[in-house]
Parts: C-alpha cells; structure tokens; sequence
C-alpha cells in the first residue's frame, strides 16, 4: 500500500468534509491547499480515487463536494476485452464500467453502481460508473476446456467475457481429461487475487469428436435439448389426426388452391399461401397452422413453449419450441392432409392495399409442398421440367409473381429499407464439418412469400390495434438522434446527404441506400447505417416498425416457432368466439408485458447462440485453407485492425501487427487506417486480397494478412 497516497487522500477528504468547506473547482482546491502547478496531476489522481470509492461527487461543473454517491441498480454486460456496461430498464444510455471497475461481476449480473463520472460533451463521451456489489449472479455454469494439472485442474471458459480460468479441485473434475469440454457448476466467484472455483457437472466430449463444438455452445448458452417427459406425453396426447370434430364450425377451405412455399429442407411448414384474381383485385390467403388447438393456455406444452420462447436454427440441429410429434407432425400443414389452420383472407387492389379482410378458423389441405428453388426455377428460369411438374400451379405462381412486385413496391413507395447483406448457407458432412459455405439464395420465391407473410402481419396488426384489445405487437423503434447525426457526418465525407430534423423518417435511409447502390461505397455506408438502428423487440404497446415503414405491425405466421405468435392466435380465436370478456382482457393485459420480455429475451438468446455455431463452422472451413489467397471487401475498420468479408460470407480480421509495410494510425471519423510512412489507406468497402494465417477454434476467429 503506498501510505503517502493514503495520507493525501484523508487530508483532502478531511478538507471537503469540513463544515466550512463550499464546493470548489481542483484549482481552488490546489490554491487552497498551497500544491504547486506541477504536483496537481498527482491531486486529480487523488480526487479521483476518493470518487471511485463513493466518498465525495463531482457536479456537471466539475466542482468537488462531500457526498455518497446515488447506488443504482442495473444488469452487467461485459466485454471480451475486459470493460462492460451496465444497462438498465427504461434508460437510453447505457454506463461504461472499466475492467478495474467491474468488482468481479459476471456477464448478465444484476449490480448495485455508482456513477463516477458524467458525459459532459467534450473529452467525456460517456458516463462512467464502478460497480460496489453484485446483487445476483446470472451466470451459474460456464462451458469451457478442461485441462488437467498435477493435484487439480481448471477449466477455460470459452465465453470470452469470462476473464478468470475455473479452480477445479481433485476430485471434483468427473472422471475429465486433458481436451474434455466440460459443463462448470460455479461453487465461488473468485476476487482480485482469487480464480473462480467450481467442479465439473458435465463431460460434453473431447473437443476433437464429432458435435462436441455444437454441443458445446448449446449448453453455454443453456439452450434446452430434451423436453420434460410430461411434455413430450401431453404433445402424444393430443397430436391425433384431424376429425370431424376438430372441424366443427371451421370454415371449411380444402377446396381452395393453396400450396406451401420453403427451403428444401424445412420440416416444420406453418404458413400455406392461396391467391386468385376477382376482376382487378387479388383474393389472398395466408393460412397459418392453428398451434393453440393443440397447445392449450398453462398447459405443460404451453409453459415449456414460453419458457423456451422460439426454436433455435443452428448449422447441424433444429432446438424447437414444441415437440416433433407436433412441429413436424399435426401442426405442419403437409401437403395432401387436412389441417387446422386461423386464415388471414385479404382482398387486395392493384395499387396494393388491403381494401377488405378477415381472419377465420378454418380446415385446410394444401396441394403441392413446393420448394423456393422449384418455384424460382419456373417464374426465374421458366424451367421445363419444373414447368411440365406443376403445371396446373404456373398460374398461381404466376399470379403470386405478379402481387408480390405491387406489394414490394408499395412498401418501397411508403420508405420500407431493405438491408440486403447475404445470409450464410453452409454445407455440411456426415460428421457436421463444413463442405461448402455460401451465400444465401435469396430469389424470387423467396422475397414473395416474405411479402404475402408481411402483408398479413400488418393487416393481422391493425385490426386489433383498432378493436382495442390486449396485444402483442413487433415494434422497432426510430434510431437515436446522435447515431443519425454521426452517419450524416460521415456520409458527408462521400457527398451524401441525410435530413436530420426532429426525427429521422425510414423514407430517408431508404433513399441514402437507393442513391448509394452500385457505388464502391455501398457495403460501407449500408453497414454504418444498420449499425444506427435499434433492434426491433415485442412490445404489448403499438409503436410502430420503423424499418418496414409500418404503423401496426406483428407476428402472427409463425406460431410452431415463435412463441408471441401462438400467444396472439390465443387472443384472436377468443374474440372470433365472442368469449373476449372483461376479465380475460384483464388477464392479458396482466400478462403481456411479461410475455413480450421472455420472448424478446429468448429471441437475443437464439441469435448469439446461432450467430456462434455459424463463426464456429466458419473457422472449421478455413483452418483447411490456411495459406490460400482470396479477394474480399474490408467489412470493418478499428484501432486493431481490419475486417475482410469475402464473397461466401466468411469474415477474418487483418490485425494491426501483420500489417508490416508500414505503422497504420487509426481515423475513427473517416473508418480508415492510414499509414505513417507510405500514407496507404484501408477503408471500409474496400477490395483487398488477403491470404489466410491462422484460426482459433476456442476463440472462433480468423486471422487473414493483405497480400
């Protein structure tokens, strides 16, 4: 301990503390205090610990005073390099928390925090805080590799933002092996100069076995495998075929032509699609798997479903909502069987709107399963093969073809922005290792059946945001004035303009991705402008959609995969039934809110976790191609470095130290890295060569060099 520090702090602490002290700038401070100029560094380094600790504030005018800071309440969201932020419910800014601050909370911890420092405009960009206690722990078990040591072992966490090795003491590892990846049970949190400790829970595999890696991050991200055998006795329960009195006073449909468009290998087939002209109208139905007939309300199917919030797509397995007996079985609507369907039946002008609806129970049987590449192959290709197969359905696909391009256009006409960026298709072997990986196909086929499914929810949307009933709703909210303003400063450097007013509109990034299209520096501007928008979330409050331009918008085309789906056909068949009263108002409006958080939870959960098993198969395909050239585009520019995407989607970082012709600086408000001697600039949406240098499994990253 350096006493002399110690001793400074009590003598200024002791000075604020006085009764006749009065709030002072540090230079009155030093002037009272007789410290000279060049000793006041070392009283700001004081000063500032006194405040880390909590024992004194600073206002907004920089002025000292005796004084707890305020504790409040937040949840921790760390970093992979130490650092993390607190966030907390209703505020828009979120506090920066530095490593030596953290006070040994875990990523999603529920924290006590002061502030001990305010964003003031200038050098401070951002509030800062220190954590002084962690309320609850989020994290209880941690997925990592185990290695042994003589008389113990430790595991390392392969969430990056864990930044201690787990203690295992003998005994306590399982029966686990050097190269073991291994579930972690946390029996102690550790401190400063202590790892955390815990035992081995769980042997998933050794890291070189196949599906261990999938494994892995499906219990890291605690993703549940088996259903509860209750659920899976209930799902056989009522997973019987269709009978007459199942269709009992359902609008009776299967004379209707209607197929079910999806990829190739889709199981679970919730949405069938029907259209016929009347005059210059289009009669269109989107007709959607009735769910809730089998998945009753506090059923244990209905409970497992919202706890578990969505299915779960990653590269080699489907994790579902519901159990196959269901998803795959009485709730897919496969082609040739009666089904349970609610129908949202629209009457459409040939302008695109929506001149009449209505949304029925109804009883189903759709003709043909067809696939997006068959129907591409017809309306793209005018296929022969697949013309003379389906020849009967050319004039439905036909027709579709035909409203999709009005609807695309309307929305396009109203300022809906379409983010373009290729979705990851991957190929994999027997064994889960990765083949082939490209972007995905994103044709014809598939960009009408996305209309048709928006146009039902906006249509779904708006009627009950008018009867005034409890709802869910899928909103996204307008993006934050300083993230515009910032892409406006950029884009300026390129000769383009966004109005900023009170309130940027969708109309306007649309026409800035409109104008920018074609040019070398789309992928750059159309990247920093996703990064401005707010993620959309489920709310029971309408809002609004602000990248689809949508005043009511939902979900109601899912509901075999999607919770807040199911939760609002519930809704929708008890007002159809007249059974919508007071006191089921009252419930739903109890509930909701809740439902709306679960699910948007849930939902981010689903993303990472599908986000981590694409990185993780895209670092198995490259570790077999160390040493290969390729071109790509830089995707991203930071003070480490540069990202490079290449054409399949892969991305790598080009790191700050391989590049060796010369020292690049980093230029934050122009994206660019520029070096000191040769002046060679790196910029984003630039073409560059590459040649691949390394991978990290555990990491799940690339390393590419420029060539």
């Amino acid at each position: 301990m350096d006493h002399t520090f110690e001793k400074r702090k009590k003598i200024i602490y002791d000075l604020i503390c006085d009764d006749f002290y009065v709030p002072m700038k540090i230079k009155e401070i030093a002037m009272l205090l007789q410290i000279p100029r060049e000793q006041r560094e070392e009283l700001k380094e004081v000063l500032d610990a006194l405040e880390a600790e909590g024992k004194i504030c600073v206002s907004k005018r920089g002025k000292y005073t005796k004084g707890e800071a305020k504790r409040l309440t937040g949840t921790f969201q760390a970093n992979t390099r130490g650092f993390g932020f607190i966030c907390r419910e209703g505020e828009e800014e979120d506090i920066f928390i530095a490593e030596e601050n953290r006070g040994g909370a875990f990523q999603g911890d529920e924290v006590e925090f002061i502030i001990t420092r305010q964003k003031d405009g200038s050098e401070r960009k951002r509030t800062e805080g220190r954590i002084v206690r962690v309320l609850s722990h989020r994290t209880v078990s941690i997925v990592g590799l185990y290695e042994k040591s003589r008389n113990y072992g430790f595991v390392r966490p392969d969430d990056q933002r864990i930044l201690k090795d787990i203690y295992i003491p003998a005994g306590k590892e399982k029966g686990a092996m050097t190269g073991h990846k291994v579930v972690v049970e946390l029996t102690s949190y550790g401190g400063d100069q202590r790892n955390p400790e815990g035992f081995v829970a769980e042997v998933i595999g050794h890291i070189n076995d196949p599906g261990t890696d999938i494994m892995s991050i499906v219990k890291g991200f605690d993703l549940p495998v088996e259903f509860p055998e209750k659920v899976m006795n209930q799902a056989e329960r009522v997973g019987k075929d269709v009978s007459e009195a199942d269709m009992a006073g359902r609008r009776d449909l299967r004379g209707w032509e209607m197929v079910t468009i999806d990829g190739e290998d889709a199981k679970d087939l919730d949405d069938a699609v029907s259209l016929t002209k009347e005059g210059e109208n289009y009669r269109l139905g989107v007709h959607i798997a009735d769910v809730t007939n089998y998945v009753q309300e506090h059923s244990a199917l209905d409970k497992e479903a919202l706890k578990r919030g969505t299915s779960v797509y990653l590269s080699d397995r489907v994790i579902p909502m519901l159990p196959h007996k269901l998803s795959n079985g009485i709730c897919s609507l496969n082609a040739g069987e009666d089904r349970l369907a609610l129908s949202c039946i629209m009457l459409v002008n040939g302008k695109g709107e929506v001149v009449d609806s209505e949304i029925a129970e109804t009883v189903i049987c759709v003709d043909e399963r067809m696939s997006y590449t068959s129907v591409a192959k017809i309306l793209e290709e005018h296929d022969p093969e697949e013309m003379k197969r389906y020849g009967e359905l050319v004039p439905l696909f036909e027709r579709m073809a035909e409203l999709s391009r009005i609807l695309r256009e309307r929305r396009h006409q109203r300022g809906s922005i379409d983010f373009d960026f290729p979705e990851t298709k991957m190929i994999l072997d027997e064994n889960g290792r990765p083949i082939e990986i490209r972007p995905y196909d994103r044709n014809v086929a598939t960009k009408l059946i996305e209309d048709f499914m928006l146009l039902a929810n906006e249509t779904v949307a708006e009627e009950y945001y008018w009867r005034q009933l409890p709802f869910l709703y899928r909103t996204h909210e307008t993006p934050d004035d300083d993230k515009i303003r910032k892409l406006s400063t950029f884009i300026n450097n390129f000769g383009y303009h966004i109005h900023v007013g009170n309130e940027v509109r969708p109309k306007e990034v649309q026409k800035l991705l409109g104008r920018v299209e074609g040019t070398p520096e789309e992928a750059l501007i159309s990247r920093l402008a996703l990064r401005s928008m707010k993620q959309a979330k489920y709310t029971w409050e309408n809002t609004g959609h602000f990248g689809l331009a949508a005043k009511y918008y939902t979900h109601f085309t899912s509901p075999i995969r999607r919770y807040p789906d199911l939760q609002i056909h519930r809704i929708i068949k008890e007002n159809i039934r007249g059974r919508m009263t007071e006191e089921r108002m009252t419930h739903y409006e109890k509930i909701l809110p809740e439902v709306a958080m679960q699910s948007s939870v849930m939902e981010r959960r689903a993303e990472e976790a599908e986000r981590e098993t694409v990185k993780l198969k895209k670092v198995e395909y490259m570790q077999e191609r160390i040493g290969e050239e390729f071109e790509g585009v830089i995707s991203g520019i930071t003070k480490w470095g540069a990202y490079v995407e290449l054409p399949n989607t892969i991305e790598g970082l080009v790191h700050v130290v391989n590049m060796t012709d010369d020292h690049y600086e980093y230029w934050e408000d122009r994206h660019e890295l520029i070096g000191e001697r040769t002046h060679n600039v790196y910029r984003l949406g630039q073409t560059v060569r590459i040649r691949v240098l390394d991978t990290d499994k555990v990491q799940r990253t690339i390393q590419f060099g420029f060539v």
